[in-house]
């Protein structure tokens, strides 16, 4: 088994490695590499897209790293590896960001990302800390996780998902924003799991195990 961390150059892998490797070692997931190499995540049976940053630097990096774009389009969506995008990885699943201009996504998850507009003015944006999940829908990777569990948010965009079935959790900050989006063998988390402790470390372990 191994799980591929796509590093297209869009932020720190240092924390995500550590914790994946953790947990493999600890669920039994296999191997856990970070790779810019298009052929190592051709062959890896789970696929990781991490990011940090603007939505369309971020989407124009990884499309001009074109072998290794492509080789993570033919293993998701040709060879139905599970995939988890995390912050910035999960917003390119969307169909369009909205950051600075409009910017096509994966179009993985039907919706667009916006910016997050609390109700309250006190609340302020970037969203950044610690906030309490909601769970919205079930799903096997969400085993061991509960509302009220927390997670750690670093972001001023939100994923507002077409479809609400596909929103798997979110979190109050002024209003609904969501934290964990899922369709098939895709998933996304808004927050950065490696950065959660226990909520985070459980959901890691779980999508290594997951077998969709």
């Amino acid at each position: 088994m191994l799980t591929a961390i796509i590093d297209y150059e869009s932020g720190n892998l240092h924390s995500a490695e550590k914790a994946f490797q953790r947990m493999a070692h600890e669920v039994g997931g296999g191997t856990v590499v970070v790779t810019a190499d298009a052929d190592v995540v051709a062959r890896a049976d789970r696929v990781v897209l991490p990011g940090d940053g603007a939505f369309p630097a971020c989407a124009a990096a990884l499309r001009g790293q074109s072998g290794l774009f492509d080789a993570m389009v033919e293993a998701v969506e040709h060879r139905g590896r599970p995939f988890l995008g995390i912050c910035v990885g999960m917003q390119l699943m969307a169909t369009w960001g909205r950051e600075y201009e409009d910017t096509r996504g994966l179009d993985w998850i039907g919706g667009e990302v916006v910016k997050i507009t609390p109700s309250d003015p006190a609340l302020k944006v970037p969203h950044m800390g610690w906030n309490d999940l909601v769970i919205d829908n079930p799903h096997p990777v969400l085993e061991g996780i509960k509302t009220g569990d927390h997670a750690y948010f670093v972001h001023s965009y939100h994923f507002c998902v077409t479809d609400p079935t596909e929103r798997l959790a979110h979190v109050d900050y002024g209003g609904e924003v969501t934290a964990i989006i899922g369709r098939g063998t895709m998933l996304g988390m808004q927050f950065h799991p490696e950065k959660s402790q226990k909520t985070g470390l459980t959901l890691i372990g779980n999508f290594l195990r997951w077998r969709p």
